[in-house]
């Protein structure tokens, strides 16, 4: 079942309970009313004769029948008896009984003053008159033709008109479906029309105040996103292509080139070192992107604990120290720091993929091929770090884009880099619910500035 018949068999059923409860409740009310007001002109009429047999003494039991029988205000049917004290008939109406009265009902109309109840083809009325010497049971009956006749027509029309209102609403729901529903059917045609070849259309978002407008805008978002996603992917692959292609190719150049023609073994020697260096280049690119793609998944594996940062930055120094003797890295503690402070919840091997990123990008980068660390904290839940050289810096035009996978500035292109480690570090650090940032003064001095949330005992 679509939405459209669904809304549609939605809206007739809520309609017809509603319209069923309102004609049912106009039905009940004219019938108790009916009933109400024939009881009250049955009981007038009866105490009228009762009145007149016990008031007026020239007026017998044979002239108040021919008096009744004639009175063109009688009710259809009408028949009256009236019983003194001991339950002796004092008055009938002219004609056989309608109703059987017996001791009982007569008892039962004395003891509740006032009974009414439903017969085969009469409605019943059985009352007490009181006059100054005297008490009577008085029993009437008669039929209500009029009343039951405009009732019947009443249920009638009350029939016609449900079923012509549900034929009438039936209609219009399908109809004010529709309409509701077309401005989805257009966006999802407008959707369908998507492809990754035009991601660049954006749904049509009306007049940006309904439900459907903030559904389109919530899609022109995600498409944005998606978009730029992506883009970046396009440009991922582009990259990692072209830094794994130049070296591959500069490999087989050589070799290539030292096949042509025998050679000294001092050559094939030069000729092995320039390829195990081109292949350790192609493993540790390898690895930061696998790092990286391992990173930025929507799940990545992450394995928190307790760490302490001093301990991360010594030994990531220590080892970019080994591998780099010329770096010079300078680790500084603010004053106002204690244990608490430099102890995070994160992953340890990802921090300290972190950390040496940072030192490498930073001493490569220099002038005097030189870091210096800050470690300083002004509230106790934040920690920051920053990471300072001098150097070229960056310029204005291309810091925005510094965290991008395989960005480089144009200043940098003649340093060795893939342009992955940064990219790989913010990644990281807003896995820990982290932020970093970079600002540079071209010529003077850069800053990478990262802030982490300290480890609570309590959280």
């Amino acid at each position: 079942m679509n939405i459209r018949t669904r809304l549609t068999v939605i809206f007739f059923a809520l309609f017809a309970v509603l319209l069923s409860i309102i004609l049912g409740a106009i039905y009940y009310f004219s019938a108790d009313y009916r009933k109400e007001d024939f009881y009250r002109r049955l009981k007038n009429r009866a105490i009228n004769t009762a009145m007149v047999l016990t008031d007026i003494k020239e007026v017998n039991a044979d002239l108040l029948r021919r008096m009744e029988h004639n009175n063109p205000a009688s009710l259809p049917g009408q028949y009256i008896l009236i019983y003194n004290e001991k339950n002796e008939m004092a008055y009938h109406s002219q004609g056989l009984p309608v109703v059987n009265v017996d001791t009982a009902l007569l008892n039962r109309v004395r003891r509740e003053n006032e009974i009414a109840y439903h017969g085969d083809k009469f409605e019943v009325l059985g009352f007490m008159v009181n006059n100054r010497h005297h008490s009577f049971a008085v029993i009437a009956a008669a039929t209500d033709v009029y009343g039951l006749d405009a009732l019947q027509n009443l249920r009638h029309v009350i029939i016609i008109t449900f079923f012509i209102s549900m034929l009438i609403v039936i209609v219009l729901a399908w109809f004010f479906a529709g309409r509701v529903l077309r401005p989805i059917s257009a966006i999802v045609k407008q959707v369908g029309n998507i492809t990754e070849l035009n991601l660049n259309r954006r749904l049509d978002e009306g007049n940006k105040r309904d439900e459907l407008s903030k559904l389109a805008q919530t899609f022109n978002h995600m498409l944005e996103r998606l978009q730029r996603a992506f883009v970046a992917q396009k440009h991922f692959i582009a990259n990692a292509s072209h830094e794994i292609k130049t070296p591959i190719t500069v490999m087989s150049a050589e070799v290539e080139v030292s096949l042509l023609s025998p050679r000294d073994e001092a050559y094939y020697i030069r000729v092995l070192r320039s390829v195990l260096n081109g292949l350790r280049g192609l493993n540790g690119l390898s690895s930061r992107l696998l790092m990286l793609a391992q990173a930025s998944s929507d799940e990545p594996e992450l394995n928190f604990d307790v760490i302490r940062i001093d301990d991360v930055l010594w030994e990531m120094k220590a080892e970019l120290l080994k591998a780099f003797p010329e770096y010079v890295v300078d680790i500084n503690f603010g004053m106002n720091l204690n244990a608490d402070h430099l102890a995070l919840d994160g992953d340890e091997q990802l921090m300290r993929v972190a950390m040496l990123n940072l030192m490498d990008n930073g001493c490569k980068y220099s002038d005097a091929n030189t870091v210096h660390i800050y470690l300083e904290s002004n509230t106790t839940q934040r920690l920051t770090i920053t990471f300072k050289n001098t150097g070229k810096g960056i310029g204005p035009d291309y810091i925005d884009r510094i965290f991008e996978p395989f960005y480089r500035a144009k200043n940098a292109t003649l340093i060795k880099g893939s342009g992955i480690g940064l990219s790989l570090v913010h990644r990281i650090i807003q896995l820990h619910g982290g932020n970093v940032s970079v600002t540079s003064v071209p010529g003077h001095t850069t800053e990478f500035i990262v802030e982490l949330t300290v480890h609570k005992e309590d959280r």
